[in-house]
């Protein structure tokens, strides 16, 4: 601990202080999901259970819901659902992360946490940031009991990463297997194109590098948060691109996440399967899995998008805070799809429920699940007054769209390819929508804003039947 880190811890107690009480009242606060006491939240990192205990940081800019310098915010539970903040043990304090620490992992080993990350230095003078002016450094931290950092050491600066690249290589995700570390970087090349850089190491100290995995074409110039993982036989390679342009319903928001599966051992091969995006709706980026204890892999997104400050905007910075994480959702792959549902625990989570068939219309608790099943044909929920849910047998497409643009504070229409609906699955939690399709095939993510009396729900459709449920009080 330096003197810049105490003046941190000080005034982060103080923003504590000054935001107790706030929250309980504020009309748009989830109930389950992760969101920051105050401040602005973004990419999930460091994701592992740890003696027990789920942890979740996430990049947390705590004196300013716009954002602006980040730090890591921490959250437990022991249950994935009951997030308890535990305060901010990330600080930019050492000259190579004095200008943010940015994204990152964890790695549980031997009792100890290791949180790799990158620490962002920006330089003085006339420089684009691109390729000059910018330090990307990768760092490794130590926690003995998963809540302060006892230590932090420079691993990697630009001078260790290819020569071919910008100075854009970010977001580290660490694991072991076979006896060695594997580590994955985000890149930018000088040519503009999105890569992926594997790393090895014996003490994960020093690092050598192995090679990248890039599309046949060009994708994106930037490739962010990458997550590499082995799912029921499939080799996962998880990213967030940027720059991808819009093809039809495909690549509709400003940057996208999705995953490609890999054809042999991820050490060797380099040629990558077809991207497919992991969320269809508005809000879903950057994110990041971990393996829990009972062999689950499970991921947590952020809630978000980046740069869409324009276009549309997000009601609670009037109250200081911003943005929040996906609930906890199992991966598991069918029929060749990577399928994303809600852990299993939520099911304990509500404690009434109403049984649906046919048309229905009724108010809704701010934070209930909807999960229905229908005959295959047109099917259309309408949340709040404006957001609605539509399925078309005829043309084959699944919509997100906002009537109300104040409801989704600028938020439109979104839509996806769905060959049939057989189920879906509505996960509603005071000011975020989760909508699960086919067991969680089709996932589709946003924010939205109803007034207190406006939460309601209109639903129509052939063959409808489910279960309404929700937890009063």
């Amino acid at each position: 601990m330096n003197a810049l880190h105490t003046a941190w811890e000080k005034l982060i107690e103080e923003e504590s202080r000054r935001q107790k009480g706030r929250t309980d009242q504020d009309l748009w606060r989830p109930r389950l999901h992760i969101a920051p006491p105050a401040g602005w939240l973004n990419d999930p990192n460091g994701l592992c259970q740890y003696k027990g205990i789920y942890h979740a940081f996430y990049q947390l800019a705590y004196f300013q819901p716009e954002g602006g310098l980040k730090f890591w915010g921490h959250c437990t539970s022991r249950d994935l659902l009951h997030w308890e903040f535990q305060g901010v043990p990330l600080c930019p304090d050492q000259p190579f992360d004095c200008h943010g620490a940015y994204s990152g992992s964890a790695l549980i080993e031997e009792d100890q946490m290791y949180l790799f990350y990158t620490g962002n230095v920006k330089l003085l003078g006339e420089h684009d940031y691109v390729n000059t002016g910018r330090e990307s450094n990768t760092v490794m931290a130590v926690s003995s009991d998963g809540m302060r950092v006892d230590t932090k050491e420079l691993l990697m600066t630009n001078g260790d990463y290819p020569d071919d690249l910008t100075r854009h290589v970010r977001d580290p995700k660490v694991w072991k297997q076979d006896g060695r570390y594997y580590m994955v970087l985000g890149a930018r090349t000088r040519e503009d194109e999105g890569t992926v850089l594997l790393f090895s190491s014996e003490d994960k100290k020093r690092w050598n590098y192995a090679h990248r995995f890039r599309m046949e074409k060009p994708f994106g110039y930037m490739w962010e948060c990458p997550d590499l993982y082995v799912l029921d036989g499939h080799t996962v390679l998880s990213i967030s691109p940027q720059g991808v342009e819009q093809d039809g319903l495909r690549f509709a928001n400003k940057y996208q996440s999705g995953t490609c599966f890999l054809s042999g051992d991820f050490r060797v091969t380099k040629a990558l399967g077809e991207f497919r995006e992991l969320d269809g709706g508005f809000d879903f980026y950057a994110p990041q899995t971990f393996l829990a204890d009972d062999g689950r892999r499970i991921q947590i997104g952020w809630m978000g998008m980046p740069d869409m400050e324009k276009v549309y905007r997000n009601r609670t910075v009037g109250r200081g805070w911003q943005n929040m994480l996906t609930i906890p959702r199992e991966l598991s792959v069918r029929d060749g799809i990577l399928c994303q549902n809600p852990v299993r625990e939520l099911k304990e989570w509500w404690k009434e429920e109403r049984r649906i068939k046919g048309a229905y219309s009724g108010p809704l608790e701010p934070c209930c699940e909807l999960e229905l099943t229908t005959e295959g044909g047109d099917v259309k929920v309408v949340l709040a007054g404006g957001l609605v849910l539509r399925y078309e047998k005829a043309e084959g497409i699944f919509w997100m769209e906002f009537t109300d643009p104040l409801l989704g504070g600028g938020r439109d229409i979104r839509g996806r390819q769905v060959g049939a609906l057989r189920d879906l699955r509505i996960l509603v939690d005071v000011s975020g929508v989760e909508v699960f399709l086919n067991g969680g095939q089709d996932v589709f993510s946003t924010r939205f804003y109803p007034e207190k009396d406006q939460y309601h729900a209109a639903i129509e459709g052939d063959g409808i039947e489910g279960v309404l449920r929700y937890r009063e009080g």
